[in-house]
């Protein structure tokens, strides 16, 4: 059983669709960041970034305690590798997923976030910032969209996924791109990106881990929430 701490945000989400998609069983804990959850001392005890989400494997693969993991990349990999799914086993299949897992960490969530930050969340809307990361998110959404419009190897026909069969590489970047229209985007310009959006968002186990999210919808949090628990933290916020 894993144990899933889990909100309703894009890195959330990412480890509901993995589940759902390889049909492991979890236990859904709700960590209202809204409220401040994520500061608890029995959830910094396996985050102690203070982020969503993370889990605790309660039977990790050759026994023994219980192993917990924070941060949604290192998730994805950890359940890709305990199941065998999504995750290529040959090694050019494997890296050339990595590299895309690692892409959206390092890239697509990071400026996508400074994006929603700048144009939803701050309390000045400062034209620059704005204008950065809309374009920067504009930037590596074409990165996709290129990307899918390569023919796969040995073929004619274009990719359908980010890095062959449908693997963590896709699953880490489609919850960033659900909120295209708050990011400034259009996925009409961006037609392979926009292809793969819909077969994606139309899989079942994407359904159902969209319905999870449900159940927490009327408690999202406002700006001024925000802005108070989520964007004002500095090396103070960590307790010694």
């Amino acid at each position: 059983m894993i144990d899933l701490y889990y909100w309703t945000t894009p890195n959330g989400h990412k480890i509901t669709m993995f589940l759902e998609e390889v049909e492991l069983p979890y236990n859904l804990v709700p960590i209202n960041i809204g409220k401040g959850e994520q500061f608890q001392p029995e959830f910094l005890k396996i985050a102690p970034n203070n982020r969503i989400p993370a889990i605790v494997d309660r039977d990790p693969t050759g026994g023994g305690d219980p192993i917990s993991v924070f941060e949604s990349g290192a998730i994805l990999l950890y359940l890709a590798e305990k199941t065998g799914q999504l995750i290529p086993s040959d090694l050019r299949g494997r890296t050339e997923v990595l590299q895309w897992l690692f892409w959206q960490m390092g890239g697509l969530g990071p400026m996508a976030g400074q994006n929603h930050h700048f144009s939803q969340y701050a309390p000045e809307k400062i034209p620059y910032a704005i204008d950065r990361y809309v374009n920067e998110t504009g930037r590596l959404y074409a990165v996709m969209n290129k990307r899918l419009s390569e023919p796969v190897p040995g073929s004619k026909a274009v990719r359908e996924f980010m890095a062959g069969e449908y693997s963590i590489a896709d699953i880490a970047s489609y919850p960033w791109i659900v909120p295209y229209e708050r990011q400034g985007q259009n996925l009409e310009d961006f037609p392979n990106l926009k292809r793969w959006f819909e077969a994606i968002q139309t899989r079942p186990a994407t359904i159902r881990a969209y319905e999870k999210a449900e159940a927490f919808k009327a408690e999202q949090i406002s700006p001024d929430q925000a802005r108070e628990l989520l964007f004002n933290q500095s090396a103070g916020t960590v307790k010694h």
